[in-house]
């Protein structure tokens, strides 16, 4: 747990606790009341985005956005002024965040279009992690990036051959089909073999030939096939990973499973086992 900063200013120190600390009633309320500016915020500047919404009230949204710039401008100030360490501050995450979220409106006035830049205030909802007191489970994520690197030879096996497929396949269905059925180039054809493969279908390119419309159906039932591949993946290291925290082991010989850690061979098998 970090060290509680002496402040000799007793109203510094108070608005270091209301501003910095989550665990005080004015400090969490704070905090609850800044998401629900920065979520407000962020809803003005995408209603903004409508022209419908725009042509109607388009200038109070502007009058709103710009009272939650000077806001969140005086907050960025106050949170520089009872910092211990304002520099510390300033060039951590969510300081730079705390900057990079007030800094378009005023570039607006120099460069044109920044203003929509705004939604950035939404990486600022990261602070619910604190408020919540999420990050209890940041044990859980590393269990989930150890599964990922642990699966990531497998998966790069998987996505070269999915590459290698839909090279084959565009190029195929470019020599089927031709520039008359919308196949205009071989990357093109590639587009379509991609949106095929993963079941996705805009409908924007389809096959005119029977034969197209034949390889355009292998392609769909391969795909379906081949998108349960890297869930499995990821699943069986997952698996893995909880049975090493749980101090279990997994013999490679036989597959006899739930042998304890401390294990050195197989109570099956008799086979050595890998650490």
């Amino acid at each position: 747990m970090a060290k509680k900063p002496v402040f000799k200013d007793p109203f510094r120190a108070k608005l270091y606790e209301i501003i910095f600390e989550a665990d005080t009633p004015k400090g969490k309320l704070f905090d609850i009341v800044l998401l629900y500016a920065i979520s407000l915020s962020v809803l003005a500047v995408m209603l903004e985005s409508v022209q419908v919404i725009r042509a109607e009230v388009g200038i109070y949204l502007v009058y709103v956005e710009w009272l939650f710039t000077i806001f969140f401008t005086l907050e960025y100030l106050v949170r520089l002024y009872c910092s211990p360490k304002p520099l510390r501050y300033a060039l951590s995450f969510f300081g730079l965040i705390d900057l990079l979220s007030i800094l378009p409106s005023y570039m607006s006035f120099y460069v044109a279009g920044t203003h929509s830049l705004l939604v950035i205030r939404g990486f600022r909802l990261l602070r619910i992690f604190r408020i919540l007191k999420l990050g209890r489970y940041t044990g859980e994520s590393k269990v989930l990036l150890k599964a990922l690197k642990a699966s990531r030879p497998k998966i790069t096996v998987f996505l070269t051959s999915v590459l290698g497929l839909v090279l084959v396949m565009g190029s195929v269905m470019y020599l089927v089909e031709g520039e008359e059925s919308g196949f205009t180039s071989i990357p093109r054809s590639i587009y379509w073999a991609i949106v095929t493969l993963t079941t996705v279908g805009y409908g924007d390119i389809a096959p005119q030939t029977v034969v197209g419309q034949m390889i355009a159906s292998a392609v769909m039932i391969i795909g379906y096939a081949i998108l349960a591949v890297p869930t499995g993946i990821v699943s069986v290291e997952l698996a893995k990973s909880e049975k090493q925290d749980l101090g279990l082991k997994t013999c490679h010989g036989c597959g006899q499973e739930d042998l304890p850690l401390e294990a050195l061979y197989c109570l099956r098998c008799g086979a050595k086992l890998k650490v």
